[in-house]
């Protein structure tokens, strides 16, 4: 969010992290598939921090990093992750780049590590890669029963699907909210729909409002506020659904400027009421600008992942977290 660059003078003060010793570089794949890029980066171990992470009861924090990379890489405004299912995730930031990567866990289970990233370029309905800002501000990021990538992007605010995510092609639109949503404020939190509701999707309005949709149309579940909320307000930036429950994970973002920033997540229902906090990061510990949620049932316990996007702004950073529920 481009309001959030007003932080950052402030951030590089306030910025607390724990870290210890760098990590290696994730190392590329060998195998990667045609059409996908080694996207070299550094990795951080990163933990909670000083006071400031509230979590609920039967919350665990189960480990951190945060992602290093250079000037001009496609690994900065990382703005949504899911779950591939094999261990590893998808990712798609807002200046319209794809991002593959593999999850590292430790022997007993913790966050530590991604490896073998690669990227692509997303492409538009004629197939030519995006160039333009304005056509590739991807803000959320879901894959379908049926294995489709659908991606939200707002600024020009739409909904395209661009196949499996094996081999992406060229994007075809798909049904989204008729609303309207402000240039930078758009469709943030997308998700598959229930098992229960078929081939559809959840979408979130950053500036608030839900909706199923179906391939053929999309349904009001909350209407958007009469009025647009403040900086100050939590705002939607991230959804995916509960492998487990009737219902999903939202992100949301707080910015109070000039030296707060809040991000936390809470369960939503069917009906598109909000549960209580679940896991709440400000400062003065380990936060940032978190856009994406990606969840994941292991044994006993749901897994949540938590993605911050930092905008390309050396101020803020890269962070992937890892929240372990009872």
């Amino acid at each position: 969010m481009s309001r959030l660059r007003r932080l950052a003078a402030a951030w590089v003060a306030l910025s607390l992290t724990a870290c210890a010793a760098t990590l290696g570089p994730p190392q590329p794949d060998l195998a990667a598939a045609a059409g996908w890029t080694f996207a070299p980066a550094e990795l951080k171990p990163v933990g909670l921090g000083l006071p400031g992470a509230v979590l609920a009861p039967g919350v665990r924090f189960a480990g951190g990093v945060e992602i290093l990379a250079g000037l001009g890489s496609p690994l900065h405004g990382l703005s949504d992750l899911k779950l591939t299912g094999d261990g590893g995730f998808v990712a798609v930031s807002d200046g319209g780049d794809l991002v593959r990567g593999a999850l590292r866990l430790d022997p007993q289970g913790r966050l530590v590590g991604v490896d073998r990233l690669t990227t692509r370029r997303l492409t538009l309905e004629n197939g030519r890669p995006i160039t333009d800002k304005f056509d590739g501000d991807a803000e959320g990021l879901a894959l379908t029963r049926s294995g489709d990538l659908l991606i939200s992007f707002e600024r020009r605010h739409r909904i395209w699907n661009y196949g499996p995510l094996s081999a992406p092609r060229a994007p075809t639109p798909v049904a989204m909210p008729d609303a309207a949503f402000a240039d930078n404020e758009g469709m943030e939190g997308l998700a598959a729909a229930l098992p229960r509701q078929g081939e559809g999707w959840r979408v979130l309005g950053e500036g608030g409002g839900v909706w199923d949709c179906t391939p053929a149309r999309c349904r009001v579940v909350v209407p958007p506020p009469a009025q647009a909320p403040r900086d100050a307000d939590y705002r939607s930036t991230g959804l995916d659904r509960d492998p487990s429950g009737e219902g999903w994970f939202m992100v949301e973002r707080r910015y109070s400027p000039p030296f707060d920033m809040r991000g936390r997540v809470r369960r939503l229902a069917p009906d598109g009421t909000p549960g209580p906090v679940l896991i709440e990061l400000k400062l003065p510990g380990t936060t940032d600008n978190f856009e994406g949620v990606a969840a994941e049932r292991r044994g006993q316990t749901m897994r949540l992942y938590l993605l911050s996007d930092d905008n390309a702004n050396p101020a803020q950073r890269t962070l992937l977290l890892a929240f372990d529920l009872d």
